[in-house]
């Protein structure tokens, strides 16, 4: 009788904590509108001071300032990265700040990549890959990576910091995207975040 007792507390316990992960990971709704006008800020370094971080020497590549809301935000234990980069957000400002476009669209992530499914003909694809990204982000200290992985779908996120290249000593290369115009593999941005808001 106790044993089954404790297996039913257990149980409870587990459906409880997994509500409340549910609860406090709920997407923010937003009102239609646009929410950031702004396209994210960047300056190119000519020669880019190289910085030791979680065993990966990082080339800095440009100074980079984003505002943006998020569309989708996925953690990462596992991959070769996740040491230096255990989270990605997907970024979206301008119209893909807009709940009015965000919902013609269904949007996953995974395996460090972020897609776009229209769920309309008619939706401008291009228009929407063009104000979105999906983020690598490397946490400068533990206040950073708080807020980042405190970051849910819907919020809007404020980050300063540099993008990176990233070399480890056994070959691993990861290199950043320095442009909002490209898609697919190596597209994305390797971001080490200095500073972090949700606002």
């Amino acid at each position: 009788m106790q044993r089954e007792t404790v297996k039913l507390l257990l149980a409870l316990g587990a459906m409880l904590i997994g509500l409340g992960a549910m609860w406090f990971q709920r997407p923010v709704s937003h009102p239609p509108g646009i929410l950031v006008s702004e396209e994210p800020r960047q300056e190119e370094l000519a020669v880019g001071p190289v910085i030791e971080l979680a065993g990966f020497a990082l080339t800095a590549r440009a100074e980079f300032v984003v505002e943006a809301r998020v569309l989708s935000a996925e953690s990462y234990r596992f991959d070769g990265g996740a040491g230096l980069s255990p989270v990605d957000l997907a970024l979206g400002w301008g119209p893909m700040s807009d709940s009015a476009l965000l919902e013609r669209f269904r949007i996953t992530q995974g395996a460090r990549f972020y897609t776009l499914y229209p769920q309309d003909e008619t939706v401008d694809v291009a228009l929407a890959l063009r104000h979105s990204a999906n983020m690598h982000l490397i946490p400068a200290d533990d206040d950073v990576r708080d807020i980042i992985e405190s970051a849910r779908t819907g919020h809007v996120v404020s980050l300063r910091g540099v993008l990176v290249d990233a070399a480890r000593p056994d070959g691993f290369r990861w290199r950043t995207s320095l442009t909002r115009e490209d898609t697919g593999a190596g597209a994305c941005e390797l971001f080490l975040v200095e500073a972090a808001a949700i606002l």
